[in-house]
């Protein structure tokens, strides 16, 4: 019973930083469930795999959510995202595989590393750029852009926006924008990635039943009924409220949790 309250209480919290600050929650998941999915007895080998390929099959169904509450408020450059998308697609989707081929070691410190590199990124003030307003970027610069965040993303488990809003951004998108879009990208970036999961593990042992390939289907209905139910409410906050100490706390949080990951 306590596990499943982790797993609503963690949905809930990763669907408001989704619509918050476009970073899909995967780095306030993956850590919940790296922490009770071995108390459930899933083998040390396969136990991050779930974790990350479950967080993307959440995010996948967040992002939706997510997406639309920032299109409704005209914050989704959907011209730049379908120059964006295949590259943050397809690095998801090798992503998969990548994490299939590393043991749960190297995948829990890669997580924590992540973690601890994006706090330190959103405990620093963003500086206004002073070029003029205006993407900065081609179609080429933005799918090997994508590439990169994707299969960095789909190696964390995480919905990009801790990459992409500060790519976007520091190529002259206005921020309010580059977090629609980030929360936008979230979609390709999840669903390729949670794909790849689910195909790379589809004959893993030890996987919790019932499940598709790495993703646990038990803790992805518990996590993806709050998470979608309560992404709305972060949009909202992000377009109301200064979010400068809600990040600073934010990033508090995530250095317990990278260093919790790099020494357990």
């Amino acid at each position: 019973m306590e596990q499943w309250l982790i797993f609503l209480v963690t949905g809930a919290a990763a669907g408001v930083l989704a619509g918050l600050f476009g970073v899909g929650g995967g780095l306030i998941m993956v850590p919940a469930l790296a922490l009770v999915l071995p108390l459930q007895g899933v083998p040390e080998r396969v136990f991050m795999q779930v974790a990350i390929g479950t967080s993307l099959a959440v995010i996948s169904a967040t992002s939706i959510s997510s997406t639309l509450a920032h299109h409704r408020r005209g914050s989704v450059d959907w011209h730049t995202l379908q120059r964006f998308a295949p590259g943050l697609a397809l690095g998801a989707l090798a992503g998969a595989f990548v994490a299939d081929a590393l043991t749960g070691t190297a995948l829990q410190r890669i997580v924590g590393t992540g973690a601890i590199l994006v706090a330190v990124q959103m405990a620093l003030p963003r500086r206004a750029s002073s070029a003029p307003p205006g993407l900065r970027a081609g179609a080429i610069e933005l799918f090997a852009a994508g590439g990169v965040i994707g299969l960095l993303s789909s190696l964390v488990g995480i919905g990009g926006g801790s990459l992409s809003v500060p790519y976007l951004s520091g190529r002259g998108m206005p921020v309010h924008r580059a977090v629609g879009s980030a929360a936008a990208g979230g979609m390709p970036i999840a669903w390729a990635g949670a794909l790849g999961f689910v195909v790379a593990g589809w004959d893993a042992p030890g996987v919790p039943a019932p499940h598709l390939g790495y993703v646990s289907l038990g803790a992805f209905v518990a996590l993806a009924g709050t998470s979608v139910l309560c992404a709305p409410l972060g949009v909202r906050l992000a377009h109301r409220l200064s979010a400068a100490t809600l990040k600073r706390a934010f990033a508090l949080l995530l250095l317990a949790v990278g260093a919790r990951m790099l020494i357990a």
